[in-house]
Formats: structure tokens, C-alpha cells, sequence
């Protein structure tokens, strides 16, 4: 069959973003880094958008199809599972490869033959986050003044609610996955319950310090608030794609793994990056980042 110029170009942009941040340590200028990451992630995500759900939820499953498959036997390990009907109804690569991530078998699955209502909690979750994703850069990008016309308060309320939907959607997808066992069953739904937790908490503590009027605070927790929008979509990717192919043999073992680390990993970088911007900033050195 033919290879899937999708998953390519996800794999060639990887090795470019790659690229772009050893190029960024050396110069110390890291905004085509973070352009580059919120790019790839509005592709990821419009892919869902555009194609459907099951069409994009295959075409994620390629993407760890590659590096899953890699140097395995011919008996399936435990965490792993054919497509669920047809041979190749759940990946882009067609019959190329006969196991999947079982937690990715069911994640295609309950979108296949799930209700509409599954399907449209998916797509309000991922148009309103990747929103207050790129909202947020905005923000960040010009602290206190306006963009595009509007104020940085107001921009700041349009940001908050459209994270606050897309949480919402994400919660409610959560408590489905009680009974998802490839995923983790009620640890996973907990896991979840915790990233929302982890997104939402971070974002209301920066809009109460600001409400205080204390514009330092605020600046903090904006920092971990990217953090947690940042571990929570591309941590989270980044861990699956090394610890898939290590724990394929142990069911639920990544998913769960990256379900719960993701977010709390990624508020613990911001503030590691943050501290290190402003000790920086204080010695008279200057880091170009998304907050300067």
C-alpha cells in the first residue's frame, strides 16, 4: 500500500522542530520554536475537524504505528490489539500493520460506532482548547496591551471561557472512561479528571491574581498555565511516542502514564523555564520568549 504522506509529514516536521530548538538554545530565541509546536498542533487538531473523528483518530494511530511495530514479534504483546472489523479500519497504514495500541483500538472504536453527541463533545473539546492555546501565545506574546484591537482584559475573558469549554467537553468525555479497560478504566477517567483540574486551577489562579491586582502573580501563573496547555497536548504526545513502544507489552501502562504526568510535568518546565528567564532578565541577558 501506499505510506501515508500525513504521517510523514508529521514525522518531518518532528525532526524540523527538532531542528529549530537545538538552533534555539544556541541563540537564545525561541519564538519559531513555540510558533512552529502551536502550528503542528492546529494541524494535529484540524485533522479532526476536517476528516471526522474515526478518519482522524486512525490517522493519530498511524502516527504511533510507526515506532509500536517497531522490532516486534510475531506474537502480540499484551498492550497491543487488531482493528476492531475490518483489518485496517483503524489506521491510515491499511493492512501494513497488524497490531495497534489497544487503548488506540478502543479510542477509534468508541468514535466508529459511537452517538454523534460522542463525536461533537470531541470536536467542541478540541476547537475550543487549541483556541485558548493560541489565545494565550497572544497574550503572553504582548503582556498588557492589546492584540489585533482588542483589549488584553477582554482577550483574556475570550481566552478563559473557550478554555473553560473545551475543559468541560473533555470532563464530559472523561467520565466515560470508566469502563474503557485499554485505557485504564477509572484510573484513566480520574487521570483525566486531574489534567482538567491541573488547566482549569492554573488559568482561575492567574484571573484572581489579576482581579487582586497583583500583576506579578498573575504573570506566574499565566507561565503554568501554558505549562499545563502545553504538557497536556504536546507532552503528552511526546511521552506516548517513547513509552508506547517501551510498555507495549503491559496494557494501559503509557496511556496511563502520560495521562497523569503530562499536565503537572509541563507546569513544573514553565516554571522551571520561567525562573531561569527571570533570573536571566535580572543579570542583564536577554531570553526571547513568549512572555517578553
Amino acid at each position: 500500500m501506499a505510506i501515508p504522506i500525513g504521517v510523514v509529514t508529521v514525522y518531518v516536521s518532528l525532526f524540523i522542530w527538532a531542528a529549530l530548538f537545538i538552533r534555539a538554545l544556541q541563540t537564545r530565541s525561541f519564538q519559531m520554536v513555540i510558533l512552529f509546536g502551536l502550528a503542528l498542533a492546529v494541524y494535529l487538531n484540524g485533522r479532526y475537524l476536517i476528516e471526522g473523528a474515526p478518519a482522524g483518530i486512525a490517522f493519530f494511530i498511524g502516527i504511533y504505528d510507526v515506532v509500536n511495530n517497531l522490532f516486534l514479534d510475531v506474537d502480540m504483546p499484551g498492550g497491543m490489539a487488531p482493528c476492531v472489523g475490518a483489518a485496517d479500519a483503524c489506521t491510515v497504514w491499511g493492512e501494513r500493520y497488524a497490531w495497534h495500541s489497544s487503548w488506540g483500538v478502543a479510542f477509534h472504536e468508541r468514535f466508529a460506532s459511537g452517538s454523534e453527541f460522542r463525536s461533537w463533545l470531541l470536536y467542541v473539546h478540541l476547537t475550543f482548547n487549541t483556541l485558548a492555546f493560541l489565545l494565550l501565545h497572544a497574550q503572553m506574546a504582548r503582556p498588557g496591551a492589546s492584540f489585533a484591537g482588542i483589549s488584553h482584559k477582554l482577550l483574556g475573558h475570550i481566552t478563559f471561557a473557550f478554555m473553560t469549554i473545551g475543559v468541560i467537553c473533555a470532563v464530559w468525555l472523561a467520565s466515560q472512561h470508566g469502563s474503557v479497560t485499554e485505557y485504564g478504566g477509572g484510573w484513566a477517567q480520574l487521570g483525566f479528571y486531574s489534567m482538567g483540574a491541573f488547566v482549569f486551577s492554573t488559568a482561575s489562579m492567574g484571573v484572581f491574581a489579576i482581579r487582586g491586582g497583583d500583576a506579578a502573580r498573575h504573570r506566574i501563573w499565566m507561565w503554568r498555565f501554558a505549562g499545563s496547555m502545553w504538557g497536556s497536548f504536546w507532552l503528552f504526545r511526546a511521552m506516548l511516542l517513547v513509552l508506547d513502544p517501551t510498555l507495549r507489552g503491559y496494557e494501559s501502562a503509557a496511556i496511563l502514564t502520560c495521562i497523569w504526568g503530562s499536565a503537572p510535568l509541563g507546569i513544573l518546565i514553565a516554571e522551571g523555564i520561567r525562573r531561569y528567564v527571570d533570573t536571566r532578565a535580572r543579570s542583564g541577558a536577554t531570553i526571547h520568549t513568549p512572555a517578553e
